[in-house]
C-alpha cells in the first residue's frame, strides 16, 4: 500500500468517526435539552406543592392559636372563679372546656397540678396544630425536592454546552485545516464526548 493509499485510507476513516461522532452527539444533545426541560418542569412542581403547603400550614396554625385563644380565655374565667372561690362557676365553666382541653386539664389536676397550667401539658394539642407541623415538614421537604431538581435541569444543561462544543470541534476538524489540526480537533471531540456520556450515565432520567 502506497503512502497515499494509507493516507487516503485514515482519511475515510476519520470522515467515518467524524459523522458518527456528529450523530450521536446530535441525540445526546436533544435528550439533554428534553431532560433540561423535564426537571424544569418538575421543579416548578415542587415549588408550587411547596408553595401550597406552607400557605395550608398557616392556615392550621391560624386555627390552632384561635382554639387556644378560646381555651386561654375560658381557662381565665375558671381561674378568677377559683380566686374567688365560686365553686359553682368554676364547675359552669369547666364544664364548658374544649374537647382539646379538657384531657389536659385532667391529667393536670391528676397530677397535682405540677405546671404552671394545664397548656404546659403535652396531652393539650388544640385543632390545627398537628396539621400544621405536618404541613410545615411537607412544605420543608417539597421546597428541598424543587432546589434539587433544578440542579438537575443546571446539570442536565452544562451537559448541553459540553456536547455542543464536541458539534463544534467536529465540525471544525473537518473544515480545510491542516491534516494534524483536524485530527486533533477531532480527537478532543470524540475525548469531551466519551467524559460527556460517562457524567450523563450518572444523572437521573425523567420521562
Amino acid at each position: 500500500m502506497s503512502g497515499d493509499d494509507g493516507e487516503s485510507t485514515i482519511q475515510r476513516i476519520q470522515d467515518i468517526v467524524a459523522v458518527f461522532v456528529l450523530s450521536i452527539t446530535a441525540v445526546l444533545t436533544a435528550w439533554c435539552g428534553f431532560e433540561a426541560s423535564k426537571w424544569g418542569g418538575e421543579m416548578s412542581i415542587a415549588f408550587s406543592q411547596a408553595s401550597s403547603a406552607r400557605i395550608q400550614s398557616t392556615a392550621a396554625e391560624g386555627e390552632a392559636q384561635s382554639a387556644r385563644q378560646l381555651d386561654l380565655s375560658v381557662y381565665t374565667l375558671w381561674i378568677g372563679a377559683k380566686a374567688d372561690e365560686d365553686d359553682r362557676l368554676a364547675d359552669y365553666v369547666e364544664a364548658r372546656f374544649t374537647p382539646w382541653f379538657t384531657p389536659a386539664y385532667e391529667a393536670w389536676v391528676a397530677d397535682g397540678m405540677v405546671e404552671n397550667s394545664p397548656f404546659a401539658r403535652e396531652e393539650y394539642v388544640p385543632p390545627g396544630t398537628e396539621e400544621a407541623v405536618e404541613l410545615s415538614e411537607t412544605a420543608d421537604e417539597k421546597f428541598a425536592a424543587a432546589l434539587e431538581n433544578n440542579q438537575r435541569g443546571d446539570d442536565y444543561s452544562l451537559l448541553t454546552v459540553m456536547f455542543a462544543l464536541v458539534l463544534f470541534l467536529t465540525a471544525m476538524s473537518q473544515r480545510d485545516v491542516k491534516t494534524w489540526v483536524g485530527r486533533a480537533l477531532l480527537g478532543m471531540a470524540v475525548v469531551l464526548d466519551i467524559v460527556g456520556i460517562a457524567i450523563l450515565l450518572t444523572f437521573p432520567i425523567k420521562i
